[in-house]
């Protein structure tokens, strides 16, 4: 299997901290979010063009609509409608409003249209972040609380868990996942060693297996359903923070990382594509 990696160069621009990446079948393009700058990028794959239209405010992700254009996006002040040329939001929800130094970071859909996202403070430094689930008719439930770091929702292949981290802790949790939407107790599903760095964004194969960006540890790592690391894919940028399967066969890898605080690493702030020699799994759009 191919581990090759390479960069996609963009006249030396990094991302301050990238994010948020989602594969878009209408578009046969890969969206991903510079969340400090503020920023959203979008690289089409018929010529690998990049185009980056800078946000009203910190931006961690984007999420395609089912039923309408443009996307659900997560941003500091909370939920909102986006479009693009021109950029347009419209606010859904702020879920943190006593808390303004709180932001949105990550987040997935499940396969009934729900979007589950976490929340953190701005400066990482006291667990205010939470997990909420907005559902299609824009209700919004919080899930779970207590997060320094909320991080890369993923779901199991037949959905029956999901995968949550706290990036400070090093932890990687996985809750019973049910199909209205409730959550069965918390559990602490991989623990990261020392040396690995910190869990950060995920993601399921088709067959199963889970893969997770390391920040702090130049690498992605993928884990069997029952937690044990398998294999690693050594990356030169120190702050990896996600990581998606794109492309019409759903097999080329995309995975983003952060200048901030890791310049020291060659291409921490660029993107990247591999072939890990593995497919993925189509995204779920937000069903509202």
């Amino acid at each position: 299997m191919s581990t090759d990696w390479r960069l996609i160069e963009r006249r030396g621009q990094r991302d301050t901290l990238g994010e948020g990446l989602w594969w878009s079948e209408r578009a046969t393009a890969v969206y991903w979010t510079d969340i400090l700058a503020p920023a959203l990028n979008r690289l089409d794959l018929a010529d690998e063009s990049v185009k980056r239209w800078p946000m009203p405010e910190p931006i961690g992700w984007v999420i395609e609509r089912q039923s309408a254009p443009g996307f659900i996006a997560g941003f500091m002040s909370g939920f909102a409608e986006l479009t693009l040329d021109p950029v347009a939001s419209r606010p859904i929800v702020n879920p943190h409003p006593g808390i303004p130094d709180n932001r949105l970071n990550d987040a997935k859909a499940d396969s009934r249209g729900r979007i589950w996202a976490g929340s953190m403070p701005f400066n990482c430094d006291r667990p205010s972040g939470e997990l909420y689930r907005l559902d299609p008719d824009r209700r919004l439930h919080v899930m779970d609380r207590g997060y320094y770091v909320a991080n890369g929702p993923a779901f199991s292949l037949d959905q029956s868990w999901i995968y949550h981290t706290d990036t400070v802790q090093g932890l990687v949790y996985r809750f019973p996942f049910h199909a209205d939407g409730t959550l069965g107790p918390r559990e602490v599903f991989i623990t990261f060693e020392p040396d690995w760095g910190r869990p950060d964004g995920m993601t399921v194969d088709a067959q199963d297996h889970l893969w997770i960006a390391h920040w702090n540890g130049s690498q992605i790592s993928r884990f069997t359903p029952e937690g044990r690391q398998i294999r690693t894919i050594p990356l030169p940028a120190r702050q990896v923070t996600n990581v998606c399967f794109a492309g019409p066969r759903l097999e080329r890898m995309f995975v983003t990382s952060a200048a901030e605080g890791g310049l020291a690493a060659p291409h921490g702030g660029f993107f990247e594509i591999l072939n890990p020699g593995v497919t993925g799994l189509a995204p779920n759009r937000f069903g509202g």
